[in-house]
């Protein structure tokens, strides 16, 4: 007698490989985007944080010295004057271009050198990424 053998049948297979060929399919653009709002969501965040620590800085030198001024250049990457942490990394930027420091700006949205994560106008204030990313210039 024959022995009836247990198993799936090549069309069996081929159905499960075609059934996760579109699983991987639909899954895979959806990681991207997922990756890609992350990334912003820390710019913004770590953006949001400095750019509160110089205003609270201006605020500050207005009350105890009776001139407001913007903090200067060096002092936004020392810890405990402006931000009580050391500078986040801009997540835009490579780690072998110095993502965590900060640049001498000179207009919002253009790019200064290779390396800084931040840019940085001490006449203004302004603070921004120092990328060529997508959208965050208009934050």
């Amino acid at each position: 007698m024959f022995k009836k053998e247990k198993g799936f049948t090549l069309i069996e297979l081929v159905i499960i490989i075609v059934v996760l060929g579109i699983l991987a399919s639909i899954a895979i653009p959806r990681y991207r985007n997922i990756v890609a709002e992350s990334r912003e969501a820390a710019a913004r965040g770590a953006l949001g944080a400095m750019r509160s620590g110089v205003s609270i800085y201006y605020a500050n030198a207005a009350v105890t010295t009776g001139t407001a001024v913007w903090p200067p250049l060096d002092s936004l990457s020392a810890v405990g004057v402006v931000m009580e942490q050391a500078i986040p990394e801009n997540p835009y930027q490579l780690d072998t271009n110095a993502p965590d420091s900060i640049v001498t700006g000179v207009t919002k949205g253009v790019v200064v050198g290779t390396r800084g994560g931040w840019a940085y106008l001490e006449a203004t204030g302004e603070l921004w990424l120092n990328t060529s990313s997508v959208g965050e210039n208009n934050w």
